[in-house]
């Protein structure tokens, strides 16, 4: 058999094997928590008009910030390998100073405090 088949055979298996223990394994207790829906902490049957928290919202756009950050320099260890490394570290490090400056900022200002 050629690799190809074996690589095939071996990953049909493997998914069918995950299938099959993933309907046996789990343990199905539903409770009252478990069967009502989940809609961010709210009531789902209640009135829509309910004021969101403002920290929510600051925290999760801190969260996608930091994110992207991590995505923007996920490739910084192959930047030593391009015409003129020094200028590709000299903006990534513009960038992480820009980020530390305005988490230092956010800090100070109380805007990471969940509870008050």
């Amino acid at each position: 058999m050629n690799l190809v088949t074996v690589i095939f055979i071996i990953a049909t298996l493997l998914s069918t094997i995950l299938a099959t223990v993933s309907f046996w394994l789990p343990q199905m207790t539903p409770d009252h928590e478990k069967l009502s829906p989940y809609e961010c902490g709210f009531d789902p049957l209640g009135t829509a008009r309910l004021p969101f928290s403002l920290r929510f919202f600051l925290v999760a756009i801190l969260f996608l910030l930091f994110d992207l950050e991590i995505a923007l320099l996920l490739p910084l260890p192959w930047g030593d390998q391009l015409a003129s490394p020094l200028l590709t570290f000299l903006w990534a490090t513009a960038v992480l100073a820009l980020l530390t400056l305005g988490l230092i900022y956010e800090w100070l200002q109380g805007g990471l405090e969940w509870a008050e």
